[in-house]
């Protein structure tokens, strides 16, 4: 009676062995375990709405810090270009996203853009119409940036020819300086201009001809691959269309 016992022990340690060697597998990392910095190259005309994006997508994640970098889309091409150490970049504009086509592939559509014309409050210059522009003192951003070029095709469209006091290198300093009575009018973004009570905007005719779509892309070389990904999602996601569309952005 001994033998089959021994054996009985025999295998008890094998399958003891057996469980310890082959343990239950874990389930995988879900997206709430990511991590680090995350660095976002974004368009000027994007602050405010990837402010609240960034806030929402670190709610999600609580590991992930992101670090939104804005400036015109053509000095972040140029810096993403250069070896700028970006995980995600939101252009205004597909041009400038084309730019870094080897270093972004597959960009998507997130939103898109139209021109209205910003003027301090009261508009003391009294202007109406894009025509206007050319007899007060106007600022444009500069042409390689995309609300530069969107301007110039907007002015080229009515005939308008316009001598700016100032060509910026992104629209949220047209806007400071129309804000800030340094110039009577200048051509921005009609999101930028959501919310505040010192400029108003007014809509030109032929503004719904000229839109910027805005493409977004994780990089190839992004330090924080993952969470890149997650970000380009997010941003694409019901959440974040609906922060866009609050902030004015139109549907892509």
């Amino acid at each position: 009676m001994r033998r089959p016992l021994r054996l009985a022990g025999v295998l008890a340690v094998a399958a003891l062995l057996a469980a310890c060697a082959s343990p239950t597998p874990q389930p995988a990392a879900s997206g709430g375990q990511l991590g680090g910095t995350l660095e976002v190259y974004a368009a000027a005309s994007l602050q405010r709405s990837f402010d609240e994006i960034a806030t929402a997508f670190e709610a999600a994640h609580p590991g992930v810090t992101v670090s939104p970098v804005y400036d015109g889309s053509s000095t972040l091409a140029t810096q993403i270009g250069e070896g700028a150490p970006a995980d995600v970049f939101a252009s205004a504009d597909e041009k400038n996203m084309s730019k870094v086509a080897a270093q972004a592939p597959g960009p998507r559509i997130f939103a898109a853009n139209t021109l209205v014309i910003a003027v301090p409050a009261g508009n003391p210059g009294g202007v109406e119409t894009l025509e206007d522009l050319s007899r007060v003192t106007t600022v444009l951003c500069a042409p390689e940036v995309p609300c530069g070029a969107a301007s110039q095709t907007l002015l080229s469209n009515a005939g308008v020819t316009v001598s700016p006091a100032s060509a910026e290198q992104n629209v949220t300093a047209v806007l400071t300086k129309v804000a800030a009575g340094e110039a009577d009018a200048g051509l921005v973004y009609a999101t930028d201009v959501v919310g505040r009570d010192d400029v108003e905007a007014i809509v030109p005719d032929g503004a719904d001809a000229v839109v910027n779509r805005y493409p977004i892309a994780a990089l190839t070389d992004a330090p924080n691959p993952a969470a890149a990904a997650a970000f380009v999602a997010f941003v694409l996601s019901d959440d974040g269309q609906r922060i866009l569309a609050d902030a004015g952005f139109r549907a892509p």
